[in-house]
Protein backbone atom coordinates (compact mmCIF):
# COMPACT_ATOMS: atom_id res chain seq x y z
CA UNK A 1 0.00 0.00 0.00
CA UNK A 2 1.34 3.37 -1.36
CA UNK A 3 1.33 5.67 2.25
CA UNK A 4 0.80 9.59 0.98
CA UNK A 5 3.17 12.40 1.70
CA UNK A 6 2.82 13.50 5.48
CA UNK A 7 3.73 16.31 6.66
CA UNK A 8 5.71 15.62 10.47
CA UNK A 9 5.10 19.18 12.99
CA UNK A 10 7.86 18.57 15.55
CA UNK A 11 6.42 19.89 19.11
CA UNK A 12 8.31 20.49 22.41
CA UNK A 13 5.63 18.90 24.30
CA UNK A 14 2.82 20.32 22.83
CA UNK A 15 1.54 17.62 19.68
CA UNK A 16 -2.02 16.44 21.36
CA UNK A 17 -2.39 19.83 22.59
CA UNK A 18 -1.59 21.15 19.13
CA UNK A 19 -4.06 18.62 17.09
CA UNK A 20 -6.55 18.70 19.28
CA UNK A 21 -6.40 22.79 18.00
CA UNK A 22 -5.60 22.29 14.70
CA UNK A 23 -8.70 19.73 14.35
CA UNK A 24 -11.33 21.98 16.55
CA UNK A 25 -10.48 24.80 13.81
CA UNK A 26 -10.99 22.50 10.08
CA UNK A 27 -14.27 21.13 9.71
CA UNK A 28 -13.93 17.39 8.83
CA UNK A 29 -11.02 16.90 10.43
CA UNK A 30 -10.03 14.53 13.16
CA UNK A 31 -7.85 12.72 15.55
CA UNK A 32 -6.68 9.09 14.83
CA UNK A 33 -3.96 6.81 16.79
CA UNK A 34 -1.79 8.52 19.88
CA UNK A 35 1.23 6.98 20.96
CA UNK A 36 2.52 7.19 24.46
CA UNK A 37 5.82 7.46 25.62
CA UNK A 38 7.20 4.98 28.44
CA UNK A 39 9.45 4.81 30.95
CA UNK A 40 11.83 3.60 28.42
CA UNK A 41 14.23 6.02 26.67
CA UNK A 42 13.57 8.50 29.45
CA UNK A 43 17.45 9.36 29.22
CA UNK A 44 17.30 10.45 25.34
CA UNK A 45 14.10 12.01 24.68
CA UNK A 46 13.07 13.37 28.39
CA UNK A 47 9.62 12.94 28.12
CA UNK A 48 7.58 12.30 31.02
CA UNK A 49 5.85 8.78 31.17
CA UNK A 50 2.12 8.96 29.49
CA UNK A 51 3.28 12.03 27.45
CA UNK A 52 2.29 11.69 23.61
CA UNK A 53 5.04 10.76 21.46
CA UNK A 54 3.40 11.32 18.04
CA UNK A 55 -0.37 12.19 17.33
CA UNK A 56 -1.75 11.21 13.77
CA UNK A 57 -4.55 13.26 12.31
CA UNK A 58 -6.22 14.48 9.41
CA UNK A 59 -7.50 17.73 7.90
CA UNK A 60 -9.89 17.51 5.11
CA UNK A 61 -8.51 13.91 4.53
CA UNK A 62 -4.50 15.51 4.92
CA UNK A 63 -2.89 13.11 7.37
CA UNK A 64 -0.37 14.95 9.44
CA UNK A 65 2.06 13.74 12.31
CA UNK A 66 2.50 15.76 15.85
CA UNK A 67 5.48 14.68 17.60
CA UNK A 68 6.81 15.65 20.61
CA UNK A 69 10.39 15.71 20.03
CA UNK A 70 11.63 18.40 22.60
CA UNK A 71 12.71 21.66 22.06
CA UNK A 72 15.72 20.99 20.00
CA UNK A 73 14.14 22.38 16.62
CA UNK A 74 11.90 25.13 16.11
CA UNK A 75 9.40 26.15 12.66
CA UNK A 76 9.83 28.95 10.26
CA UNK A 77 8.60 31.04 7.67
CA UNK A 78 10.78 28.07 5.23
CA UNK A 79 7.18 26.23 5.82
CA UNK A 80 4.14 26.90 5.46
CA UNK A 81 0.41 25.94 4.52
CA UNK A 82 -1.66 27.10 2.52
CA UNK A 83 -5.67 27.53 3.31
CA UNK A 84 -7.66 28.92 0.04
CA UNK A 85 -11.29 30.17 0.89
CA UNK A 86 -13.96 30.80 -1.44
CA UNK A 87 -15.46 33.63 0.72
CA UNK A 88 -14.43 36.59 2.83
CA UNK A 89 -15.82 34.96 5.57
CA UNK A 90 -13.70 31.83 5.77
CA UNK A 91 -10.93 33.96 5.69
CA UNK A 92 -11.93 35.81 8.32
CA UNK A 93 -13.08 32.93 10.27
CA UNK A 94 -9.79 31.08 9.58
CA UNK A 95 -7.62 34.41 10.37
CA UNK A 96 -9.51 34.73 13.65
CA UNK A 97 -8.90 31.35 15.13
CA UNK A 98 -4.94 30.77 13.52
CA UNK A 99 -4.09 34.16 14.88
CA UNK A 100 -5.38 34.31 18.67
CA UNK A 101 -2.33 33.81 20.69
CA UNK A 102 -0.31 33.93 17.63
CA UNK A 103 0.74 37.01 15.13
CA UNK A 104 -0.42 38.41 11.49
CA UNK A 105 1.81 38.62 8.98
CA UNK A 106 1.93 40.65 5.77
CA UNK A 107 -0.03 39.26 2.31
CA UNK A 108 -2.58 36.78 4.09
CA UNK A 109 0.50 34.93 6.25
CA UNK A 110 0.00 34.49 10.17
CA UNK A 111 1.88 32.33 12.78
CA UNK A 112 -0.04 30.25 14.84
CA UNK A 113 0.08 30.18 18.41
CA UNK A 114 2.61 27.39 18.05
CA UNK A 115 4.69 29.80 15.66
CA UNK A 116 3.32 27.41 12.51
CA UNK A 117 3.31 29.77 9.52
CA UNK A 118 -0.36 29.57 7.54
CA UNK A 119 -1.33 31.47 4.22
CA UNK A 120 -4.92 32.06 4.50
CA UNK A 121 -5.17 32.58 0.50
CA UNK A 122 -8.68 33.60 -1.33
CA UNK A 123 -9.35 30.96 -3.68
CA UNK A 124 -9.44 33.36 -6.80
CA UNK A 125 -6.34 34.49 -6.16
CA UNK A 126 -4.52 32.09 -8.38
CA UNK A 127 -6.88 33.04 -11.62
CA UNK A 128 -6.55 36.78 -11.02
CA UNK A 129 -2.53 36.91 -11.09
CA UNK A 130 -2.65 34.34 -14.34
CA UNK A 131 -4.55 37.76 -15.79
CA UNK A 132 -1.34 39.73 -16.98
CA UNK A 133 -3.95 43.14 -17.51
CA UNK A 134 -4.70 42.54 -13.51
CA UNK A 135 -1.38 40.76 -11.82
CA UNK A 136 0.01 44.16 -11.17
CA UNK A 137 -2.95 45.76 -9.52
CA UNK A 138 -3.45 42.94 -7.91
CA UNK A 139 0.20 42.20 -6.35
CA UNK A 140 -0.07 46.51 -5.46
CA UNK A 141 -3.05 45.88 -3.50
CA UNK A 142 -2.29 42.63 -1.45
CA UNK A 143 1.25 43.91 -0.86
CA UNK A 144 -0.56 46.41 1.31
CA UNK A 145 -2.41 43.89 3.42
CA UNK A 146 -1.94 41.94 6.48
CA UNK A 147 -5.71 39.59 5.96
CA UNK A 148 -6.79 39.26 2.19
CA UNK A 149 -9.58 41.36 1.44
CA UNK A 150 -11.08 39.52 -1.76
CA UNK A 151 -13.33 42.48 -2.52
CA UNK A 152 -10.48 44.77 -2.67
CA UNK A 153 -8.76 42.00 -5.11
CA UNK A 154 -11.21 42.12 -7.23
CA UNK A 155 -11.23 46.01 -7.44
CA UNK A 156 -7.90 45.72 -8.07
Amino acid sequence: MKLPITPCLWFDNQAEEAAQYYTSIFRNSRIGTVSRYGKEGFEFHGQKEGTAMTVLFEINGQPFTAMNGGPLFQFSEAISFQVFCDTQEEIDEYWTKLTAGGEEGQCGWLKDKYGLSWQIVPSVLPELMCDPARAGRVTNAFMQMKKFDIATLLKA
